[in-house]
């Protein structure tokens, strides 16, 4: 009689599990992305059924901000810990979970918390879903399926608002929660059949004290970055926030250096690629949140487009990383990232220097649409080679935990520089108001007016 299957051949061949495993990746990824976009559509549908006003709609998409930021790192810490199929199937279940509680929330206190519930367990699948393509993929074939990955979260992005605006149309702002849970089954269902269990090359333990330090002090940047546009950045809840993420940032790295256990490694940045990659992504997504975020208000609020013509205005940037970024990956791990890593940022900026030529009234062919394009190519070229360059000397017990510094570096470089493109812009507009005001005498309600708009420039 045959031996019965173990679980390190049951999982055979290994070429389709492989594909398998980054079919579950990429759809685990997919959904929470979707997710992340969607909701901002659906704001207007949300308020006017649970109420809850500005405040409401602000907190329903914060609030999965808040805790995905603060908790990421955590979350690839656990992946190295328990091993990353455990915590990515945890993840997807608890996300589809907490979908089902966004979509039956009956006020909108209810719907906020289930949002965060949603970003704690997207802190677990976001860096866990690359881990499992590290310990899937050997070094050689690792960057194109990074590139795939990346090509299909780049869709999620678009995706997301149209789908979410058929679905609000057509029927309920809470389908676009309901709509997850075909994906989380069949996301679950992949990882069942294709990611075999990998236990952790030695025993560690969770570094609680770590984890705790690192959740606060990740929490107060993320919140005061998502503040500031609203508030300024002279409000007490920006500054408080900022100051306790110093504070607990300093005290984490500190602890991690004695900890026996620590939860972040801190070799890790003593290795060359890891620490000039991560630069590189804080800069590249810097770079990518401030255009969009321009170029979204340019084309409504100077060009005249609506909504939904501004977002197909942004799809052949999706369209073109999709088609792309797997072949620039695979070509990187041919030739190495090196050459992706220059050449794409520099061909990213030509076409944002493209793009800072559009007149008021562009023709969307020949004034939007070609800068566009040169800043999606060079994308291309840098999102897939970048990330396989951060994880390329990672061992597979570190893979989560590094995963998670990348995510959070992508994540904090976009809110950053939006942050600090709200101070000069607020900056330059209060300088001119006052300009414009000087020696216009204005009554105490007129200077109240003034002043707040000075403090809320970017404010919906």
């Amino acid at each position: 009689m045959a031996p019965a299957a173990t679980p390190a051949t049951a999982f055979a061949p290994a070429a389709h599990r492989r594909r398998l495993a980054l079919a579950a990746a990429i759809m685990g990824s997919f959904v929470a992305g979707v997710d992340a976009t969607v909701v901002n559509v659906a704001l207007p549908a949300i308020s006017r059924d649970l109420g809850g006003g500005l405040a409401g709609q602000q907190w329903v998409s914060n609030a999965y901000l808040l805790a995905l930021g603060s908790l990421i790192l955590i979350g690839g810490s656990l992946g190295d810990v328990f091993g990353e199929r455990r915590v990515f199937s945890l993840g997807v279940a608890g996300f589809g979970v907490a979908s089902l509680l966004c979509a039956l929330a009956p006020a909108i206190g209810v719907l906020v918390a289930a949002r965060a519930l949603q970003g704690v367990f997207g802190a677990l699948l976001t860096p866990s879903a690359l881990a499992v393509i590290v310990a899937a993929f050997p070094a050689a074939e690792r960057g194109a399926a990074i590139g795939s990955w990346t090509a299909w979260a780049g869709i999620a992005t678009v995706v997301g608002p149209f789908v979410g605006g058929w679905l609000i149309d057509a029927a309920s702002w809470r389908w676009i929660f309901l709509v997850n849970l075909p994906f989380v089954l069949a996301t679950l269902a992949l990882i069942h059949v294709a990611v075999p269990p990998h236990a952790p090359t030695h025993a560690r333990r969770v570094d609680w004290l770590g984890a705790t330090l690192c959740a606060g002090g990740l929490a107060g940047p993320v919140f005061a970055l998502i503040r500031q546009p609203e508030t300024g950045w002279a409000s007490a809840s920006v500054v408080l926030g900022l100051a306790s993420g110093v504070v607990l940032l300093t005290a984490f790295v500190l602890h991690e250096r004695r900890a026996a256990d620590p939860m972040l490694p801190l070799g890790l940045f003593g290795r060359r690629n890891f620490g000039a990659a991560n630069a590189e992504t804080f800069l590249i997504y810097g770079g990518l949140g401030i255009t969009f975020f321009l170029l979204v208000l340019f084309l409504q609020q100077i060009a005249g487009y609506d909504a939904l013509q501004a977002g197909l205005a942004t799809l052949p940037t999706a369209a073109t990383m999709f088609l792309l970024a797997k072949r620039f990956g695979r070509l990187a791990d041919r030739h190495g990232p090196r050459f992706f890593m220059s050449g794409g940022p520099l061909l990213a900026a030509v076409g944002v220097l493209w793009l800072s030529r559009m007149p008021a009234d562009p023709v969307y062919a020949t004034e939007v649409l070609p800068g566009l394009m040169v800043f999606a190519l060079g994308l291309s070229l840098t999102v897939a080679p970048l990330t396989a360059a951060v994880l390329a000397n990672v061992d597979s017990a570190n893979a989560g935990i590094a995963s998670g510094v990348n995510n959070a570096v992508a994540r904090v470089g976009g809110l950053l520089a939006i942050a600090a493109l709200g101070a000069i812009v607020s900056g330059m507009f209060s300088t001119q108001v006052d300009d414009g005001l000087r020696g216009v005498p204005l009554t105490p309600a007129g200077q109240e007016v003034v002043a707040q708009a000075k403090r809320q420039t970017f404010a919906r």
